[in-house]
């Protein structure tokens, strides 16, 4: 058993000396591969292809072996020394991806935009240099501005090459989350102007024409339908209702995007925003409301439940919610009676 043993342990040994020699030999083979590589491209007669293969060969060389430190380090020397060379914007766009192998986002970010800045465009295999770094920093960037200046090149520069209706929503979205409002405006207004608007499916906007389309008509709109609390719409409706004011009523509807639909259907359904008076529903009518508001009440949404309106569907529950619109500070946070559900809860 013993003698079994020693056995073992020499056939092991000698297999991890094979495969350790193995890999000495293929770094001995890559190394002196890239010396023979560098002292080609020190050659003064070599013209811009001849030189941007070796480069390319030798870059990709470090890339196969995952040396992306030395990618870095002979690829940004190389743009250093060689201002001028047509290719730097290539060498700069493999140095980014070199960071991003590394997940340095942060110094990625750096270089696709640095080449944006200082290198002049160019096609590599067909494919924009400029696009393939503005593609990049739409997923790796996380500041607003920065987002907004890049989905703007991607509009203006590449509207070829993008989905232009999306990129209005996502850059109306960058102008509201930098508190850039009158732009974002403006640029939902764009994206409701395009042919597909309502009927684009946006990954992870799956309400996109309805939250645009609501925020434009809001802002065109009086608003003067809104109250400053909850309490205050509360008590007010509670009050039309017990005295039958359909008028007050009516006045106190949104005036945008005022919804009656039921629990199934959705807010942007084209039968949903009917304009009607509540004095029809009213007229002969016994309506009544519960003394609270619905228990799925939140700090942004209310129910109130009431019934009595007609033999069909007897139960209303009344939506309230808050007004969300910084552009305008003294709307923003009051609250609107934005529509009606008919029927029970599901």
């Amino acid at each position: 058993m013993k003698f079994k043993s020693i056995v073992l342990l020499l056939l092991s040994l000698l297999i991890l000396s094979s495969c350790g020699k193995k890999i000495d030999i293929k770094e001995q083979i890559q190394s002196k591969n890239q010396a023979e590589l560098q002292l080609l491209l020190q050659n003064q007669r070599l013209n811009d292809k001849q030189r941007y293969s070796i480069i390319n060969q030798m870059a990709n060389n470090l890339l196969a072996s995952k040396d992306y430190h030395g990618v870095i380090l002979f690829l940004t020397d190389w743009v250093d020394q060689n201002p001028d060379d047509m290719y730097n914007s290539y060498w700069l766009l493999m140095t980014a991806y070199a960071y991003l192998s590394t997940g340095a986002e942060f110094v990625a970010e750096y270089y696709f935009d640095r080449i944006l800045q200082q290198c002049q465009d160019l096609l590599i295999k067909g494919k924009s240099v400029h696009f393939i770094c503005l593609q990049n920093l739409i997923q790796i960037s996380k500041t607003p501005s920065h987002r907004i200046k890049y989905f703007n090149d991607l509009i203006n520069r590449f509207p070829q090459n993008v989905n232009t209706t999306e990129l209005y929503l996502r850059l109306a979205l960058e102008y509201q989350n930098d508190s850039q409002w009158e732009q974002a405006m403006k640029t939902y207004a764009i994206f409701l102007e395009q042919p597909d608007a309502s009927s684009i499916q946006i990954p992870g906007e799956p309400n996109a024409y309805k939250n645009a389309r609501h925020l434009v008509d809001f802002n065109t709109s009086s608003k003067d339908w809104t109250f400053e609390s909850l309490d205050a719409l509360e008590e007010a409706v509670k009050k039309a209702i017990k005295n039958y004011d359909w008028k007050a009523l009516d006045d106190y509807k949104a005036k945008v995007n005022f919804f009656s639909m039921s629990w199934k259907q959705e807010e942007t359904d084209a039968n949903s925003q009917e304009e009607f008076s509540m004095q029809s529903w009213m007229r002969g009518k016994r309506i009544r409301y519960n003394d609270t508001l619905d228990e799925d009440s939140t700090p942004n949404e209310a129910y109130l439940r009431t019934w009595g309106w007609n033999n069909y569907v007897s139960v209303w529950y009344l939506y309230f919610r808050k007004v969300n619109f910084p552009l305008d500070p003294d709307i923003h946070g009051n609250w609107e009676w934005a529509g009606i559900y008919l029927g029970n809860k599901l």
